[in-house]
Parts: C-alpha cells; structure tokens; sequence
C-alpha cells in the first residue's frame, strides 16, 4: 500500500533487540499520543498481574510505541531484564527441562497453574467481577459521566482531564488482567474438543453460542425494554419513526412521560459516553444519534424467529457422539466451564475501557472547544492529537504545537494503516518450546493458549488478486473463514472508522478491517459481518455466532476490494463473499414506519 508523500520517510526502526510483534487488536491506525500513553501504561500491568495469577510462565509483555504502532514483546521467566529471548527459538531441550524444574520463579508458577486448574480459579475470578471489579468500574464511570466538563473553570478542567486519563488506563488495566480468566478455560476446550474429534474451532465454539448476551448489543437489557415500551406507546412509535433530526428524537424519547422515557434515559445514559474504538479520536455513541435511533427502531421491529439454542443444543448432541466414550463426562465439564466464563470476554471491555476511553474523550473534546474558541486550533478535534501536557500548556496559555503541527498529526492518524506497518521488527521469533518439556498442568495451560492465540489470529490464505474490481460479467469474489452459517444478501456498508456507523441502514452488510466489543451497538441493524483480520476467535467471529448472523473474516482484502454501498452476498458455508452489482444511485425514499 502506498504511503502518503509527506511520510515517506518514516522508518520502522526495532525498539530493542529480540522480536517484536505489531499489536494489531486495538487501533487500526496510528494511536493518539494521549491512547498510545494509556495503553502503554494500562495494558503491561493488565498483562503480567494475570500471567503471575494463572501460573503462566511469563514475566509479561513489553509495549512501545513506533511511529504510533504499537508493538509488544512477550517476556519470559528466567531471562534477565533487557535481554530479549527467544528471539531464534528456545534454548536445547535438555536445558529447557531443567530451567522449568530448577528456577524458584518457574517453579513456584508451575506449581501455581496446577492450583488454578484443582480449583477451576476462574470461578472465583468471575464471581469476583461481578461482586466487586464490575460495581465498581461502573460507579467511578457514572462519578465521571455525573461532571459536565462544560460546567468547569480553567483549574476543575485541566483536573478532570487528568483525573480521565487516569480512569482511562485503570480500565485497561482491568481489561487485561481479567485476559486469562476467559482465554484459559476456553483454550483448554477448544484444544480438547479438537484432539478427541477433529471438529474446527468454529464448530467447537458455535457451542458457546446464548451464553454472552452483550454480544448482541450494549446495554442489551435496557434496549429491549425500551423497545418492549415503544411497542406499547402509539406516540412512542410516532416519535421515532418521524423524519428529521435524529438528536432531536432521542431528545424527544428521553422527555415522554411513564415507560418510554425512563427506559430511554436508561438506555442512553449506559451508552451515550462509550466509545466505539480504543481511542479517544474515535466518536462515542451518543455523538451518532443516527446510529441510536436506527439501531432502536430496527430493535422495535425485530421478530427474528430465534431457534439458535435448539440448533446449538444439537450441534452439540452431534459433537459430544464423536467424543470417545471415556472422555464425554470431561467434555461435559469443559464445555460447562467455556460456557460460564463467555459472557466476560465482552463484559470486561463494555464496562471497562470502552467507558472509560469514551469519558476521557468527551474531556479532551471540551478542551479542543476552549482552545479552538481562543483561536489556538482549528478545530476541537485536533484535541486529540495533542498529548495531556500539550493539552494543559496551551489552556494555560503557554506554547503548543501548532496548527500546522496538529493538522500534520491528523494526517499521519489519517492516512498511515497497519497494512504500513512491518508485522515484525526484527526477525519472528523461533519456534517455541516444545510442549512435552513442560509439567502436566503447564503444558495444559500452555496448549490451551497456543490453541487460542492460533484461532484469535490465523486467517484465510489467499486474497483477491483484484483489489479494485470491474463489475462486469463476472461478479467479484473474496474469500475468508467462515465464523457463522447462512447465506445473505444485501448492500455492503465498508466502515473504515467508527464515524461511518452512522450511515449504517438496517440489513446491511458490515464491511470493515476488524471489529471489537464497542460495534456491539450496531448488532441490531446488520444482517452479516465481512473483515479483513481475525481468525474464528476474533470479536467478529464471537458476535456473529451469537447474533445468529452469517460471518467471514481473515479476507485481508475485503474493505479494498468490496464498494461501499454495492450489493453483495455472503456465504456463511463457503467462506465466500460475491459482489453482485454495483452501488445504486442514491435513494430519497423515506424509512418505513413502524
């Protein structure tokens, strides 16, 4: 992919020796300085207090910034600070052998990992989150979301802003420390389930399918009460099906006497300040009104008729046959254990840093309206390319980049993608080291994190060879991983950046590089999901199994491949996606009431 001219000088220089591998999960492009620093800050705590919890052999991970990617470094136990390892493969096996019996650290981890598999930890952990870690990341949301940064003078402000920040990488923090608590149990299924039957990861998973109920949406509990109110209201159902401005419909939901308008502020309140990126430069959901109200009406209106438990339940019938006879009480447990633990691989984002990321920008955006109305940027949105101590000079009257500077910024933010990005710097690591080196319990851990990590990640190899298609007498093809069965057909929406959520219409096709759990407000309106990364345990993978929408992933090509408002078909049991005509001319056609 070409660069834009002015950064064709930009250079991706290695941060230290070993290897180092591009984090590809989070930002899509380069970071704000403001995210880079709390991802910095937040992730690597999150990271190592889990790996020490659940007795795996690792230190944790390194995370630097280069040129605004960001890129991590796994670090091993046993390995003195600053010395990269495994950087050309593990040491000779015998040594292995005896580091992992003999090193006082490793040991006392190992002997740690077969504690969390006696007392099945992540039960405590869970309980955990939702007695304690939960409540309250949700009161200090609501403590922050209560103060109307509009409302502050020049000190309260610049407080705020840090006190924001601050919230913002302990919610990170909170994210990856609970990383294990979901991984290890679902690794250890998948891994299981694959040796005794030689299902996919896709088939192995589709199992879990009705026991994440985020996955269908944010606030998913309150949208549905406010639709069960709107079907019960005539004036209701009037207000949000009228044309015209979409703020000034919420606006009108949130002020309706009885159901209606407790349930609208209820809702609202959940999702109105959470992003729908990882960073501060992406929107939050009640700066897309559009998206809200479409997603409420298209929630109004569902009657899908859901036999999804009853198709799983006998997916399930099918693959416990296959298991052999000896091992079929233990994939019972296994699956019951996986089950348990889903609904925290999105819990933990949705009420953790997606709120936090979405406060901490509504704070910079009141920073970029005051130094924009003193003249010190163009916009209130170039705040975010500012760092915290830039931010507070330049409201201080002191010196700051200039517009130039920030406009150069936006730019870089704007045109550079991860496809600019070296997947490594530095060689790739070695191979790793071999499992049967490992003592029983962290050689359990350990396949069931090398299992996990394959499916997060592993996507299809071949790409379209036409990046830019003529639709002529052949239709267009990409092909990715299959994550959900089913066919459908309708007009792709490619999403490039979370602002264009509001241009998504009911049915549509999401088309975009990746997802993660804060697209979860959209849910309602799509009828499949195409990416371009991501492997069957992608977020992607996860949302469309439980919405019960067809899916692909991995396609690597599909945002440049697939036009944006062309009619295309999914194929959810080949893997394929088709481009069926073009994108129409533009339609005047008013929405259909409800």
């Amino acid at each position: 992919m070409k660069v834009h001219p002015m950064f064709a000088d930009v250079r991706f220089e290695p941060p230290g020796p070993g290897p180092w591998e591009l984090e590809n999960s989070h930002f899509s492009r380069p970071a704000t300085r403001f995210g880079a620093d709390a991802l910095k800050e937040g992730m690597p705590i999150g990271f190592a207090k889990g790996m020490e919890r659940y007795g795996l052999p690792m230190k944790g991970i390194s995370l630097v910034m280069v040129n605004g990617f960001a890129y991590a470094q796994m670090q091993p136990l046993g390995v003195p600070a600053g010395v990269a390892s495994l950087g050309s493969g593990p040491p000779p096996k015998p040594v292995m052998w005896l580091l992992f019996r003999l090193h006082p650290q490793i040991r006392a981890r190992f002997k740690r990992c077969e504690q969390v598999f006696e007392s099945k930890l992540w039960r405590a952990d869970l309980g955990h989150w939702d007695r304690v870690d939960k409540p309250r990341a949700i009161e200090k949301h609501l403590a922050l979301q209560a103060i109307d940064p509009a409302s502050l003078d020049l000190g309260a402000l610049r407080e705020h802003l840090k006190r924001t920040r601050t919230h913002m990488a302990e919610m990170i923090t909170l994210h990856h420390e609970y990383n294990f608590t979901v991984m290890l149990p679902t690794g250890d299924y998948i891994a299981h389930v694959r040796e005794w039957t030689g299902v996919s990861s896709g088939e192995a998973l589709a199992l879990l399918r009705g026991t994440s109920p985020l996955a269908r949406g944010i606030a998913i509990d309150e949208l549905e009460a406010l639709a069960k109110a709107l079907r019960a209201s005539e004036e209701g159902r009037r207000v949000l099906t009228r044309q015209g401005d979409a703020q000034a419909t919420l606006d009108a939901l949130v002020a309706m006497p009885g159901e209606v308008g407790t349930a609208a502020r209820a809702y609202l309140d959940l999702v109105r300040c959470r992003s729908i990126g990882y960073d501060i430069s992406d929107k939050t959901a009640g700066e897309l009104p559009d998206m809200l109200v479409r997603a409420i009406r298209a929630t109004v209106e569902e009657n899908r008729a859901d036999d999804a438990l009853a198709t799983r339940d006998a997916k399930e019938r099918e693959i416990r046959a296959r298991v052999p006879a000896a091992h079929r009480s233990h994939f019972d447990e296994l699956l019951g254990e996986a089950r348990r633990v889903n609904r925290l691989r999105d819990e933990r984002g949705i009420y953790g840093d997606s709120w936090g990321t979405g406060l901490a920008r509504r704070a910079v955006l009141e920073v970029g309206r005051r130094l924009a109305s003193a003249g010190k940027i163009e916009d209130p949105e170039r705040a975010t390319d500012l760092t915290i101590d830039e931010m507070v000079a330049l409201l201080e009257g002191r010196s700051g980049p200039s517009a130039a500077e920030l406009s150069k910024r936006a730019l870089y933010r704007a045109t550079m993608t991860l496809d600019h990005a070296p997947p490594w710097l530095n060689a790739p690591p070695g191979e790793p080291p071999p499992l049967d080196v490992f003592p029983a319990a962290a050689r359990r851990a350990m396949k069931a994190m090398n299992v996990l990590m394959d499916d997060m990640t592993a996507e299809h190899t071949n790409t379209s060879k036409s990046p830019e298609p003529e639709i002529k007498n052949a239709a267009a093809r990409v092909q990715g991983l299959t994550i959900n069965a089913g066919v459908y057909e309708g007009t792709a929406r490619v999403v490039l950046d979370p602002a264009d959520f509001g241009r998504i219409q009911k049915g549509d096709v999401l088309v975009t590089r990746s997802t993660s759990a804060y697209f979860n407000v959209v849910l309602p309106l799509l009828g499949a999901i195409v990416t371009d990364r991501g492997g069957q345990l992608s977020h992607a993978a996860i949302v469309a199994r439980e919405y019960g929408i067809p899916g692909i992933v991995g396609t690597k090509a599909a945002t440049a491949t697939i036009p944006d408002g062309a009619r295309v078909r999914v194929d959810g049991e080949t893997g394929e996606v088709t481009i069926l005509a073009a994108a129409p001319a533009p339609s005047l056609a008013p929405e259909v009431a409800l």
